[in-house]
């Protein structure tokens, strides 16, 4: 038996069979109509058994992008089943009501829950809802179910998880009714066995699936225990076809798609209290990013389906390269959230950091198809992720790619980054993208700076410039422009790379003040170090939010807020830098007079950096072509960096 053949194992659910155990579970995109075909279409190539349409409302009062409440959405489910089917994937749709969990801008007239009690997400006072109002919620899963099956979808998932309306009912946090709906167990279960009961009847003895989406730990303070949990799923097993577990609701927004900071197989704990006395097949989230951890919750009988759902968004192709024994090419998926969900939550759709045709399907091979008529030979200035990524797309295409780098090791501040405490994860796109660019035969010099002088020697057809940034160390700061932080050049005063083996370490003892002016992780790293080497630490901000330039704060910082905080830290936003002296750093708020000082007998400035555009200005006069990509055009985004070398990389 070859190393994952268990994962390629068939699994039988209710009435259909999946083909094997790695699975896409239901989540937001974002997508058009056909951008949305196109990525289910993408991972069915790709070979993964089943997939699941992001959770679509079934109310017309909780509208959605696929009106499922209505005979109308039934060419739209045809087309989308029609394009899956070949592809083998068995495809499902999430059904879901947002409940009080439904933000107010995106159009939803009125909220319904099963108590008064606002979520997070709204901030809205719900309307506890009446039985009619309950039974009309009941009957639409059944008729939306209907339509699934009668579109030619192979099954639905009943959302009961993530804080939403079915959530609301079960949990004793947020249902308060004192009615048969309210109070014990077995009243706040009703609404769920009603939903499913209903969604039986309508859908027959159809091959079609029906599962549900259960909490395992819900997270909000005085709600739903793995061992609450474990009674609901023991209540429905049998009556549904398989049941998915997973983490979470928005009062700890990270714990719904568990970032770097945790650690992998995140939910796993709370699934191990359920999931065993279950006679359904079980799936399971939780940052699973490899297929080795896979292969393990299967073999120990945790779970018989795996949602690997970021890692194949990441490479859609993973299930294909690990049959053909390839697991060591597939693109590994970083964790970060700042790609996917970051972007979902901050613009409306779903990207990835390391996946430039992530939601691009429709306009986008995942891998450039085209080879060039006439291959030029190409000089590549640094070898951080956006020059590492042109290089392997151009080099993939037929071009002759040297890739110099003036460093003694390749990844640029992805490699400094992946050296903090609890961002190692970031670290493994260098070791994909570095043996990827070995594999096509780019030519890789390191301890190898690019001057005019070089650029001569070489006689390339073209030049990529990805030279990066480094520290500036003349104080700047964006609140006070016009003249540097008094104080800076002080010897207790140090950039973040000091930290991280750039430059002698200092030493750090007592109170530590970092100052943050760019809202990024950088300054999240530093004082992770200065904790664990015993300081006392205030992180000041220009932002109001730890990580306030993040996509999306909760899901890319939420856990490393709490881990700070756990600590002996402190965090003051909305301030800027007055000065620094040798024991104190006096901080205000622009433009008011407000003054306040801190102990620092140490000090961190996080600030931005200067763009290494020397090798850029020398060519400007030259007639050789010369592209800048990634952070020398001034970004700070590992993101912005792999996009930019993977769009020039496919046009030159």
């Amino acid at each position: 038996m070859a190393l994952y053949d268990r994962l390629f194992e068939s699994v039988q659910v209710g009435p259909i069979t999946i083909r094997n155990r790695i699975v896409r579970s239901a989540h937001s995109t974002g997508l058009s109509e056909e951008a949305l075909i196109a990525y289910h279409e993408t991972r069915g190539r790709g070979g993964v058994g089943m997939s699941t349409i992001e959770a679509t409302s079934v109310h017309p009062l909780a509208p959605g992008r696929i009106p499922l409440w209505d005979d109308a959405c039934l060419p739209v489910l045809s087309r989308i089943a029609e394009r899956i089917r070949p592809t083998g994937m068995k495809l499902l749709l999430q059904l879901y009501h947002p409940g009080a969990g439904y933000a107010e801008a995106a159009g939803m007239p009125e909220h319904w829950s099963a108590s008064a009690v606002p979520n997070p997400m709204a901030g809205v006072v719900p309307i506890a809802m009446t039985r009619s109002m309950i039974d009309e919620v009941v009957e639409h899963f059944a008729d939306a179910a209907r339509r699934c099956r009668d579109a030619g979808l192979d099954g639905v998932d009943i959302h009961a998880s993530s804080g939403y309306l079915i959530h609301e009912f079960l949990s004793p946090a947020l249902n308060k009714r004192e009615d048969e709906y309210g109070g014990s167990f077995g009243n706040r279960l009703r609404f769920l066995e009603e939903i499913v009961a209903a969604v039986r009847d309508a859908v027959g003895e159809a091959e079609f699936a029906v599962g549900v989406r259960l909490p395992n730990e819900d997270h909000v303070p005085g709600g739903l225990t793995a061992a609450d949990n474990a009674r609901i799923a023991q209540a429905v097993d049998g009556r549904v076809d398989y049941v998915s577990l997973h983490m979470g609701a928005y009062w700890r927004f990270h714990k719904l798609i568990a970032p770097a900071d945790d650690p992998l197989g995140a939910e796993m704990p709370a699934n191990e209290v359920i999931a065993p006395d279950l006679a359904s097949p079980v799936m399971v989230v939780g940052r699973i990013m490899t297929l080795d951890h896979a292969l393990h919750i299967v073999d120990s009988g945790a779970a018989q389906m795996v949602s690997m759902v970021r890692a194949l968004i990441a490479d859609p192709e993973l299930v294909n390269k690990a049959r053909r024994r390839e697991e060591h090419r597939v693109r590994p998926c970083l964790g970060t959230n700042m790609g996917c969900v970051g972007q979902l939550m901050t613009n409306g759709r779903v990207s990835c950091v390391v996946n430039y045709t992530n939601a691009r399907e429709n306009a986008l091979s995942y891998e450039p198809e085209d080879r060039v008529q006439k291959p030029k030979k190409i000089l590549v200035a640094g070898g951080g992720p956006a020059g590492l990524e042109f290089a392997r797309n151009a080099a993939l295409r037929g071009h002759e790619v040297e890739l110099r780098e003036a460093m003694r090791r390749l990844g640029g501040q992805v490699a400094i980054a992946a050296s903090a405490p609890h961002r190692a994860d970031v670290g493994a796109i260098v070791g994909w993208l570095e043996q990827e660019i070995e594999t096509l035969g780019v030519n890789v010099r390191l301890n190898s700076p690019v001057d005019m002088a070089a650029v001569e020697s070489i006689g390339p057809d073209e030049v990529v410039i990805a030279t990066g940034t480094t520290p500036r160390s003349d104080g700047f700061q964006l609140s006070t422009p016009a003249a540097p932080v008094a104080g800076f050049d002080l010897p207790h005063v140090h950039a973040s790379w000091d930290f991280f083996g750039f430059g002698p370490r200092p030493e750090i003892s007592g109170s530590a003040v970092v100052y943050d002016d760019t809202g990024s992780f950088e300054a999240i790293s530093v004082a992770d170090v200065l904790l664990q080497a015993g300081a006392r630490v205030t992180l000041v901000s220009r932002f109001d939010s730890i990580g306030g330039s993040l996509p999306f704060p909760a899901v890319t910082a939420g856990a490393a807020r709490e881990r700070l905080f756990s600590g002996d830290f402190d965090f003051i936003g909305g301030h800027y830098l007055r000065g620094i002296t040798p024991k104190a750093v006096e901080i205000g708020v622009l433009f008011t007079d407000r003054a306040r000082y801190l102990e620092a007998a140490l000090v961190v400035l996080v600030g931005y950096n200067e763009p290494n555009r020397e090798l850029a200005g020398e060519l400007a006069e030259s007639p050789l072509p010369c592209h800048l990509i990634g952070d020398v055009r001034g970004r700070n985004s590992i993101m912005s960096a792999m996009h930019a070398g993977a769009a020039l990389g496919r046009a030159i």
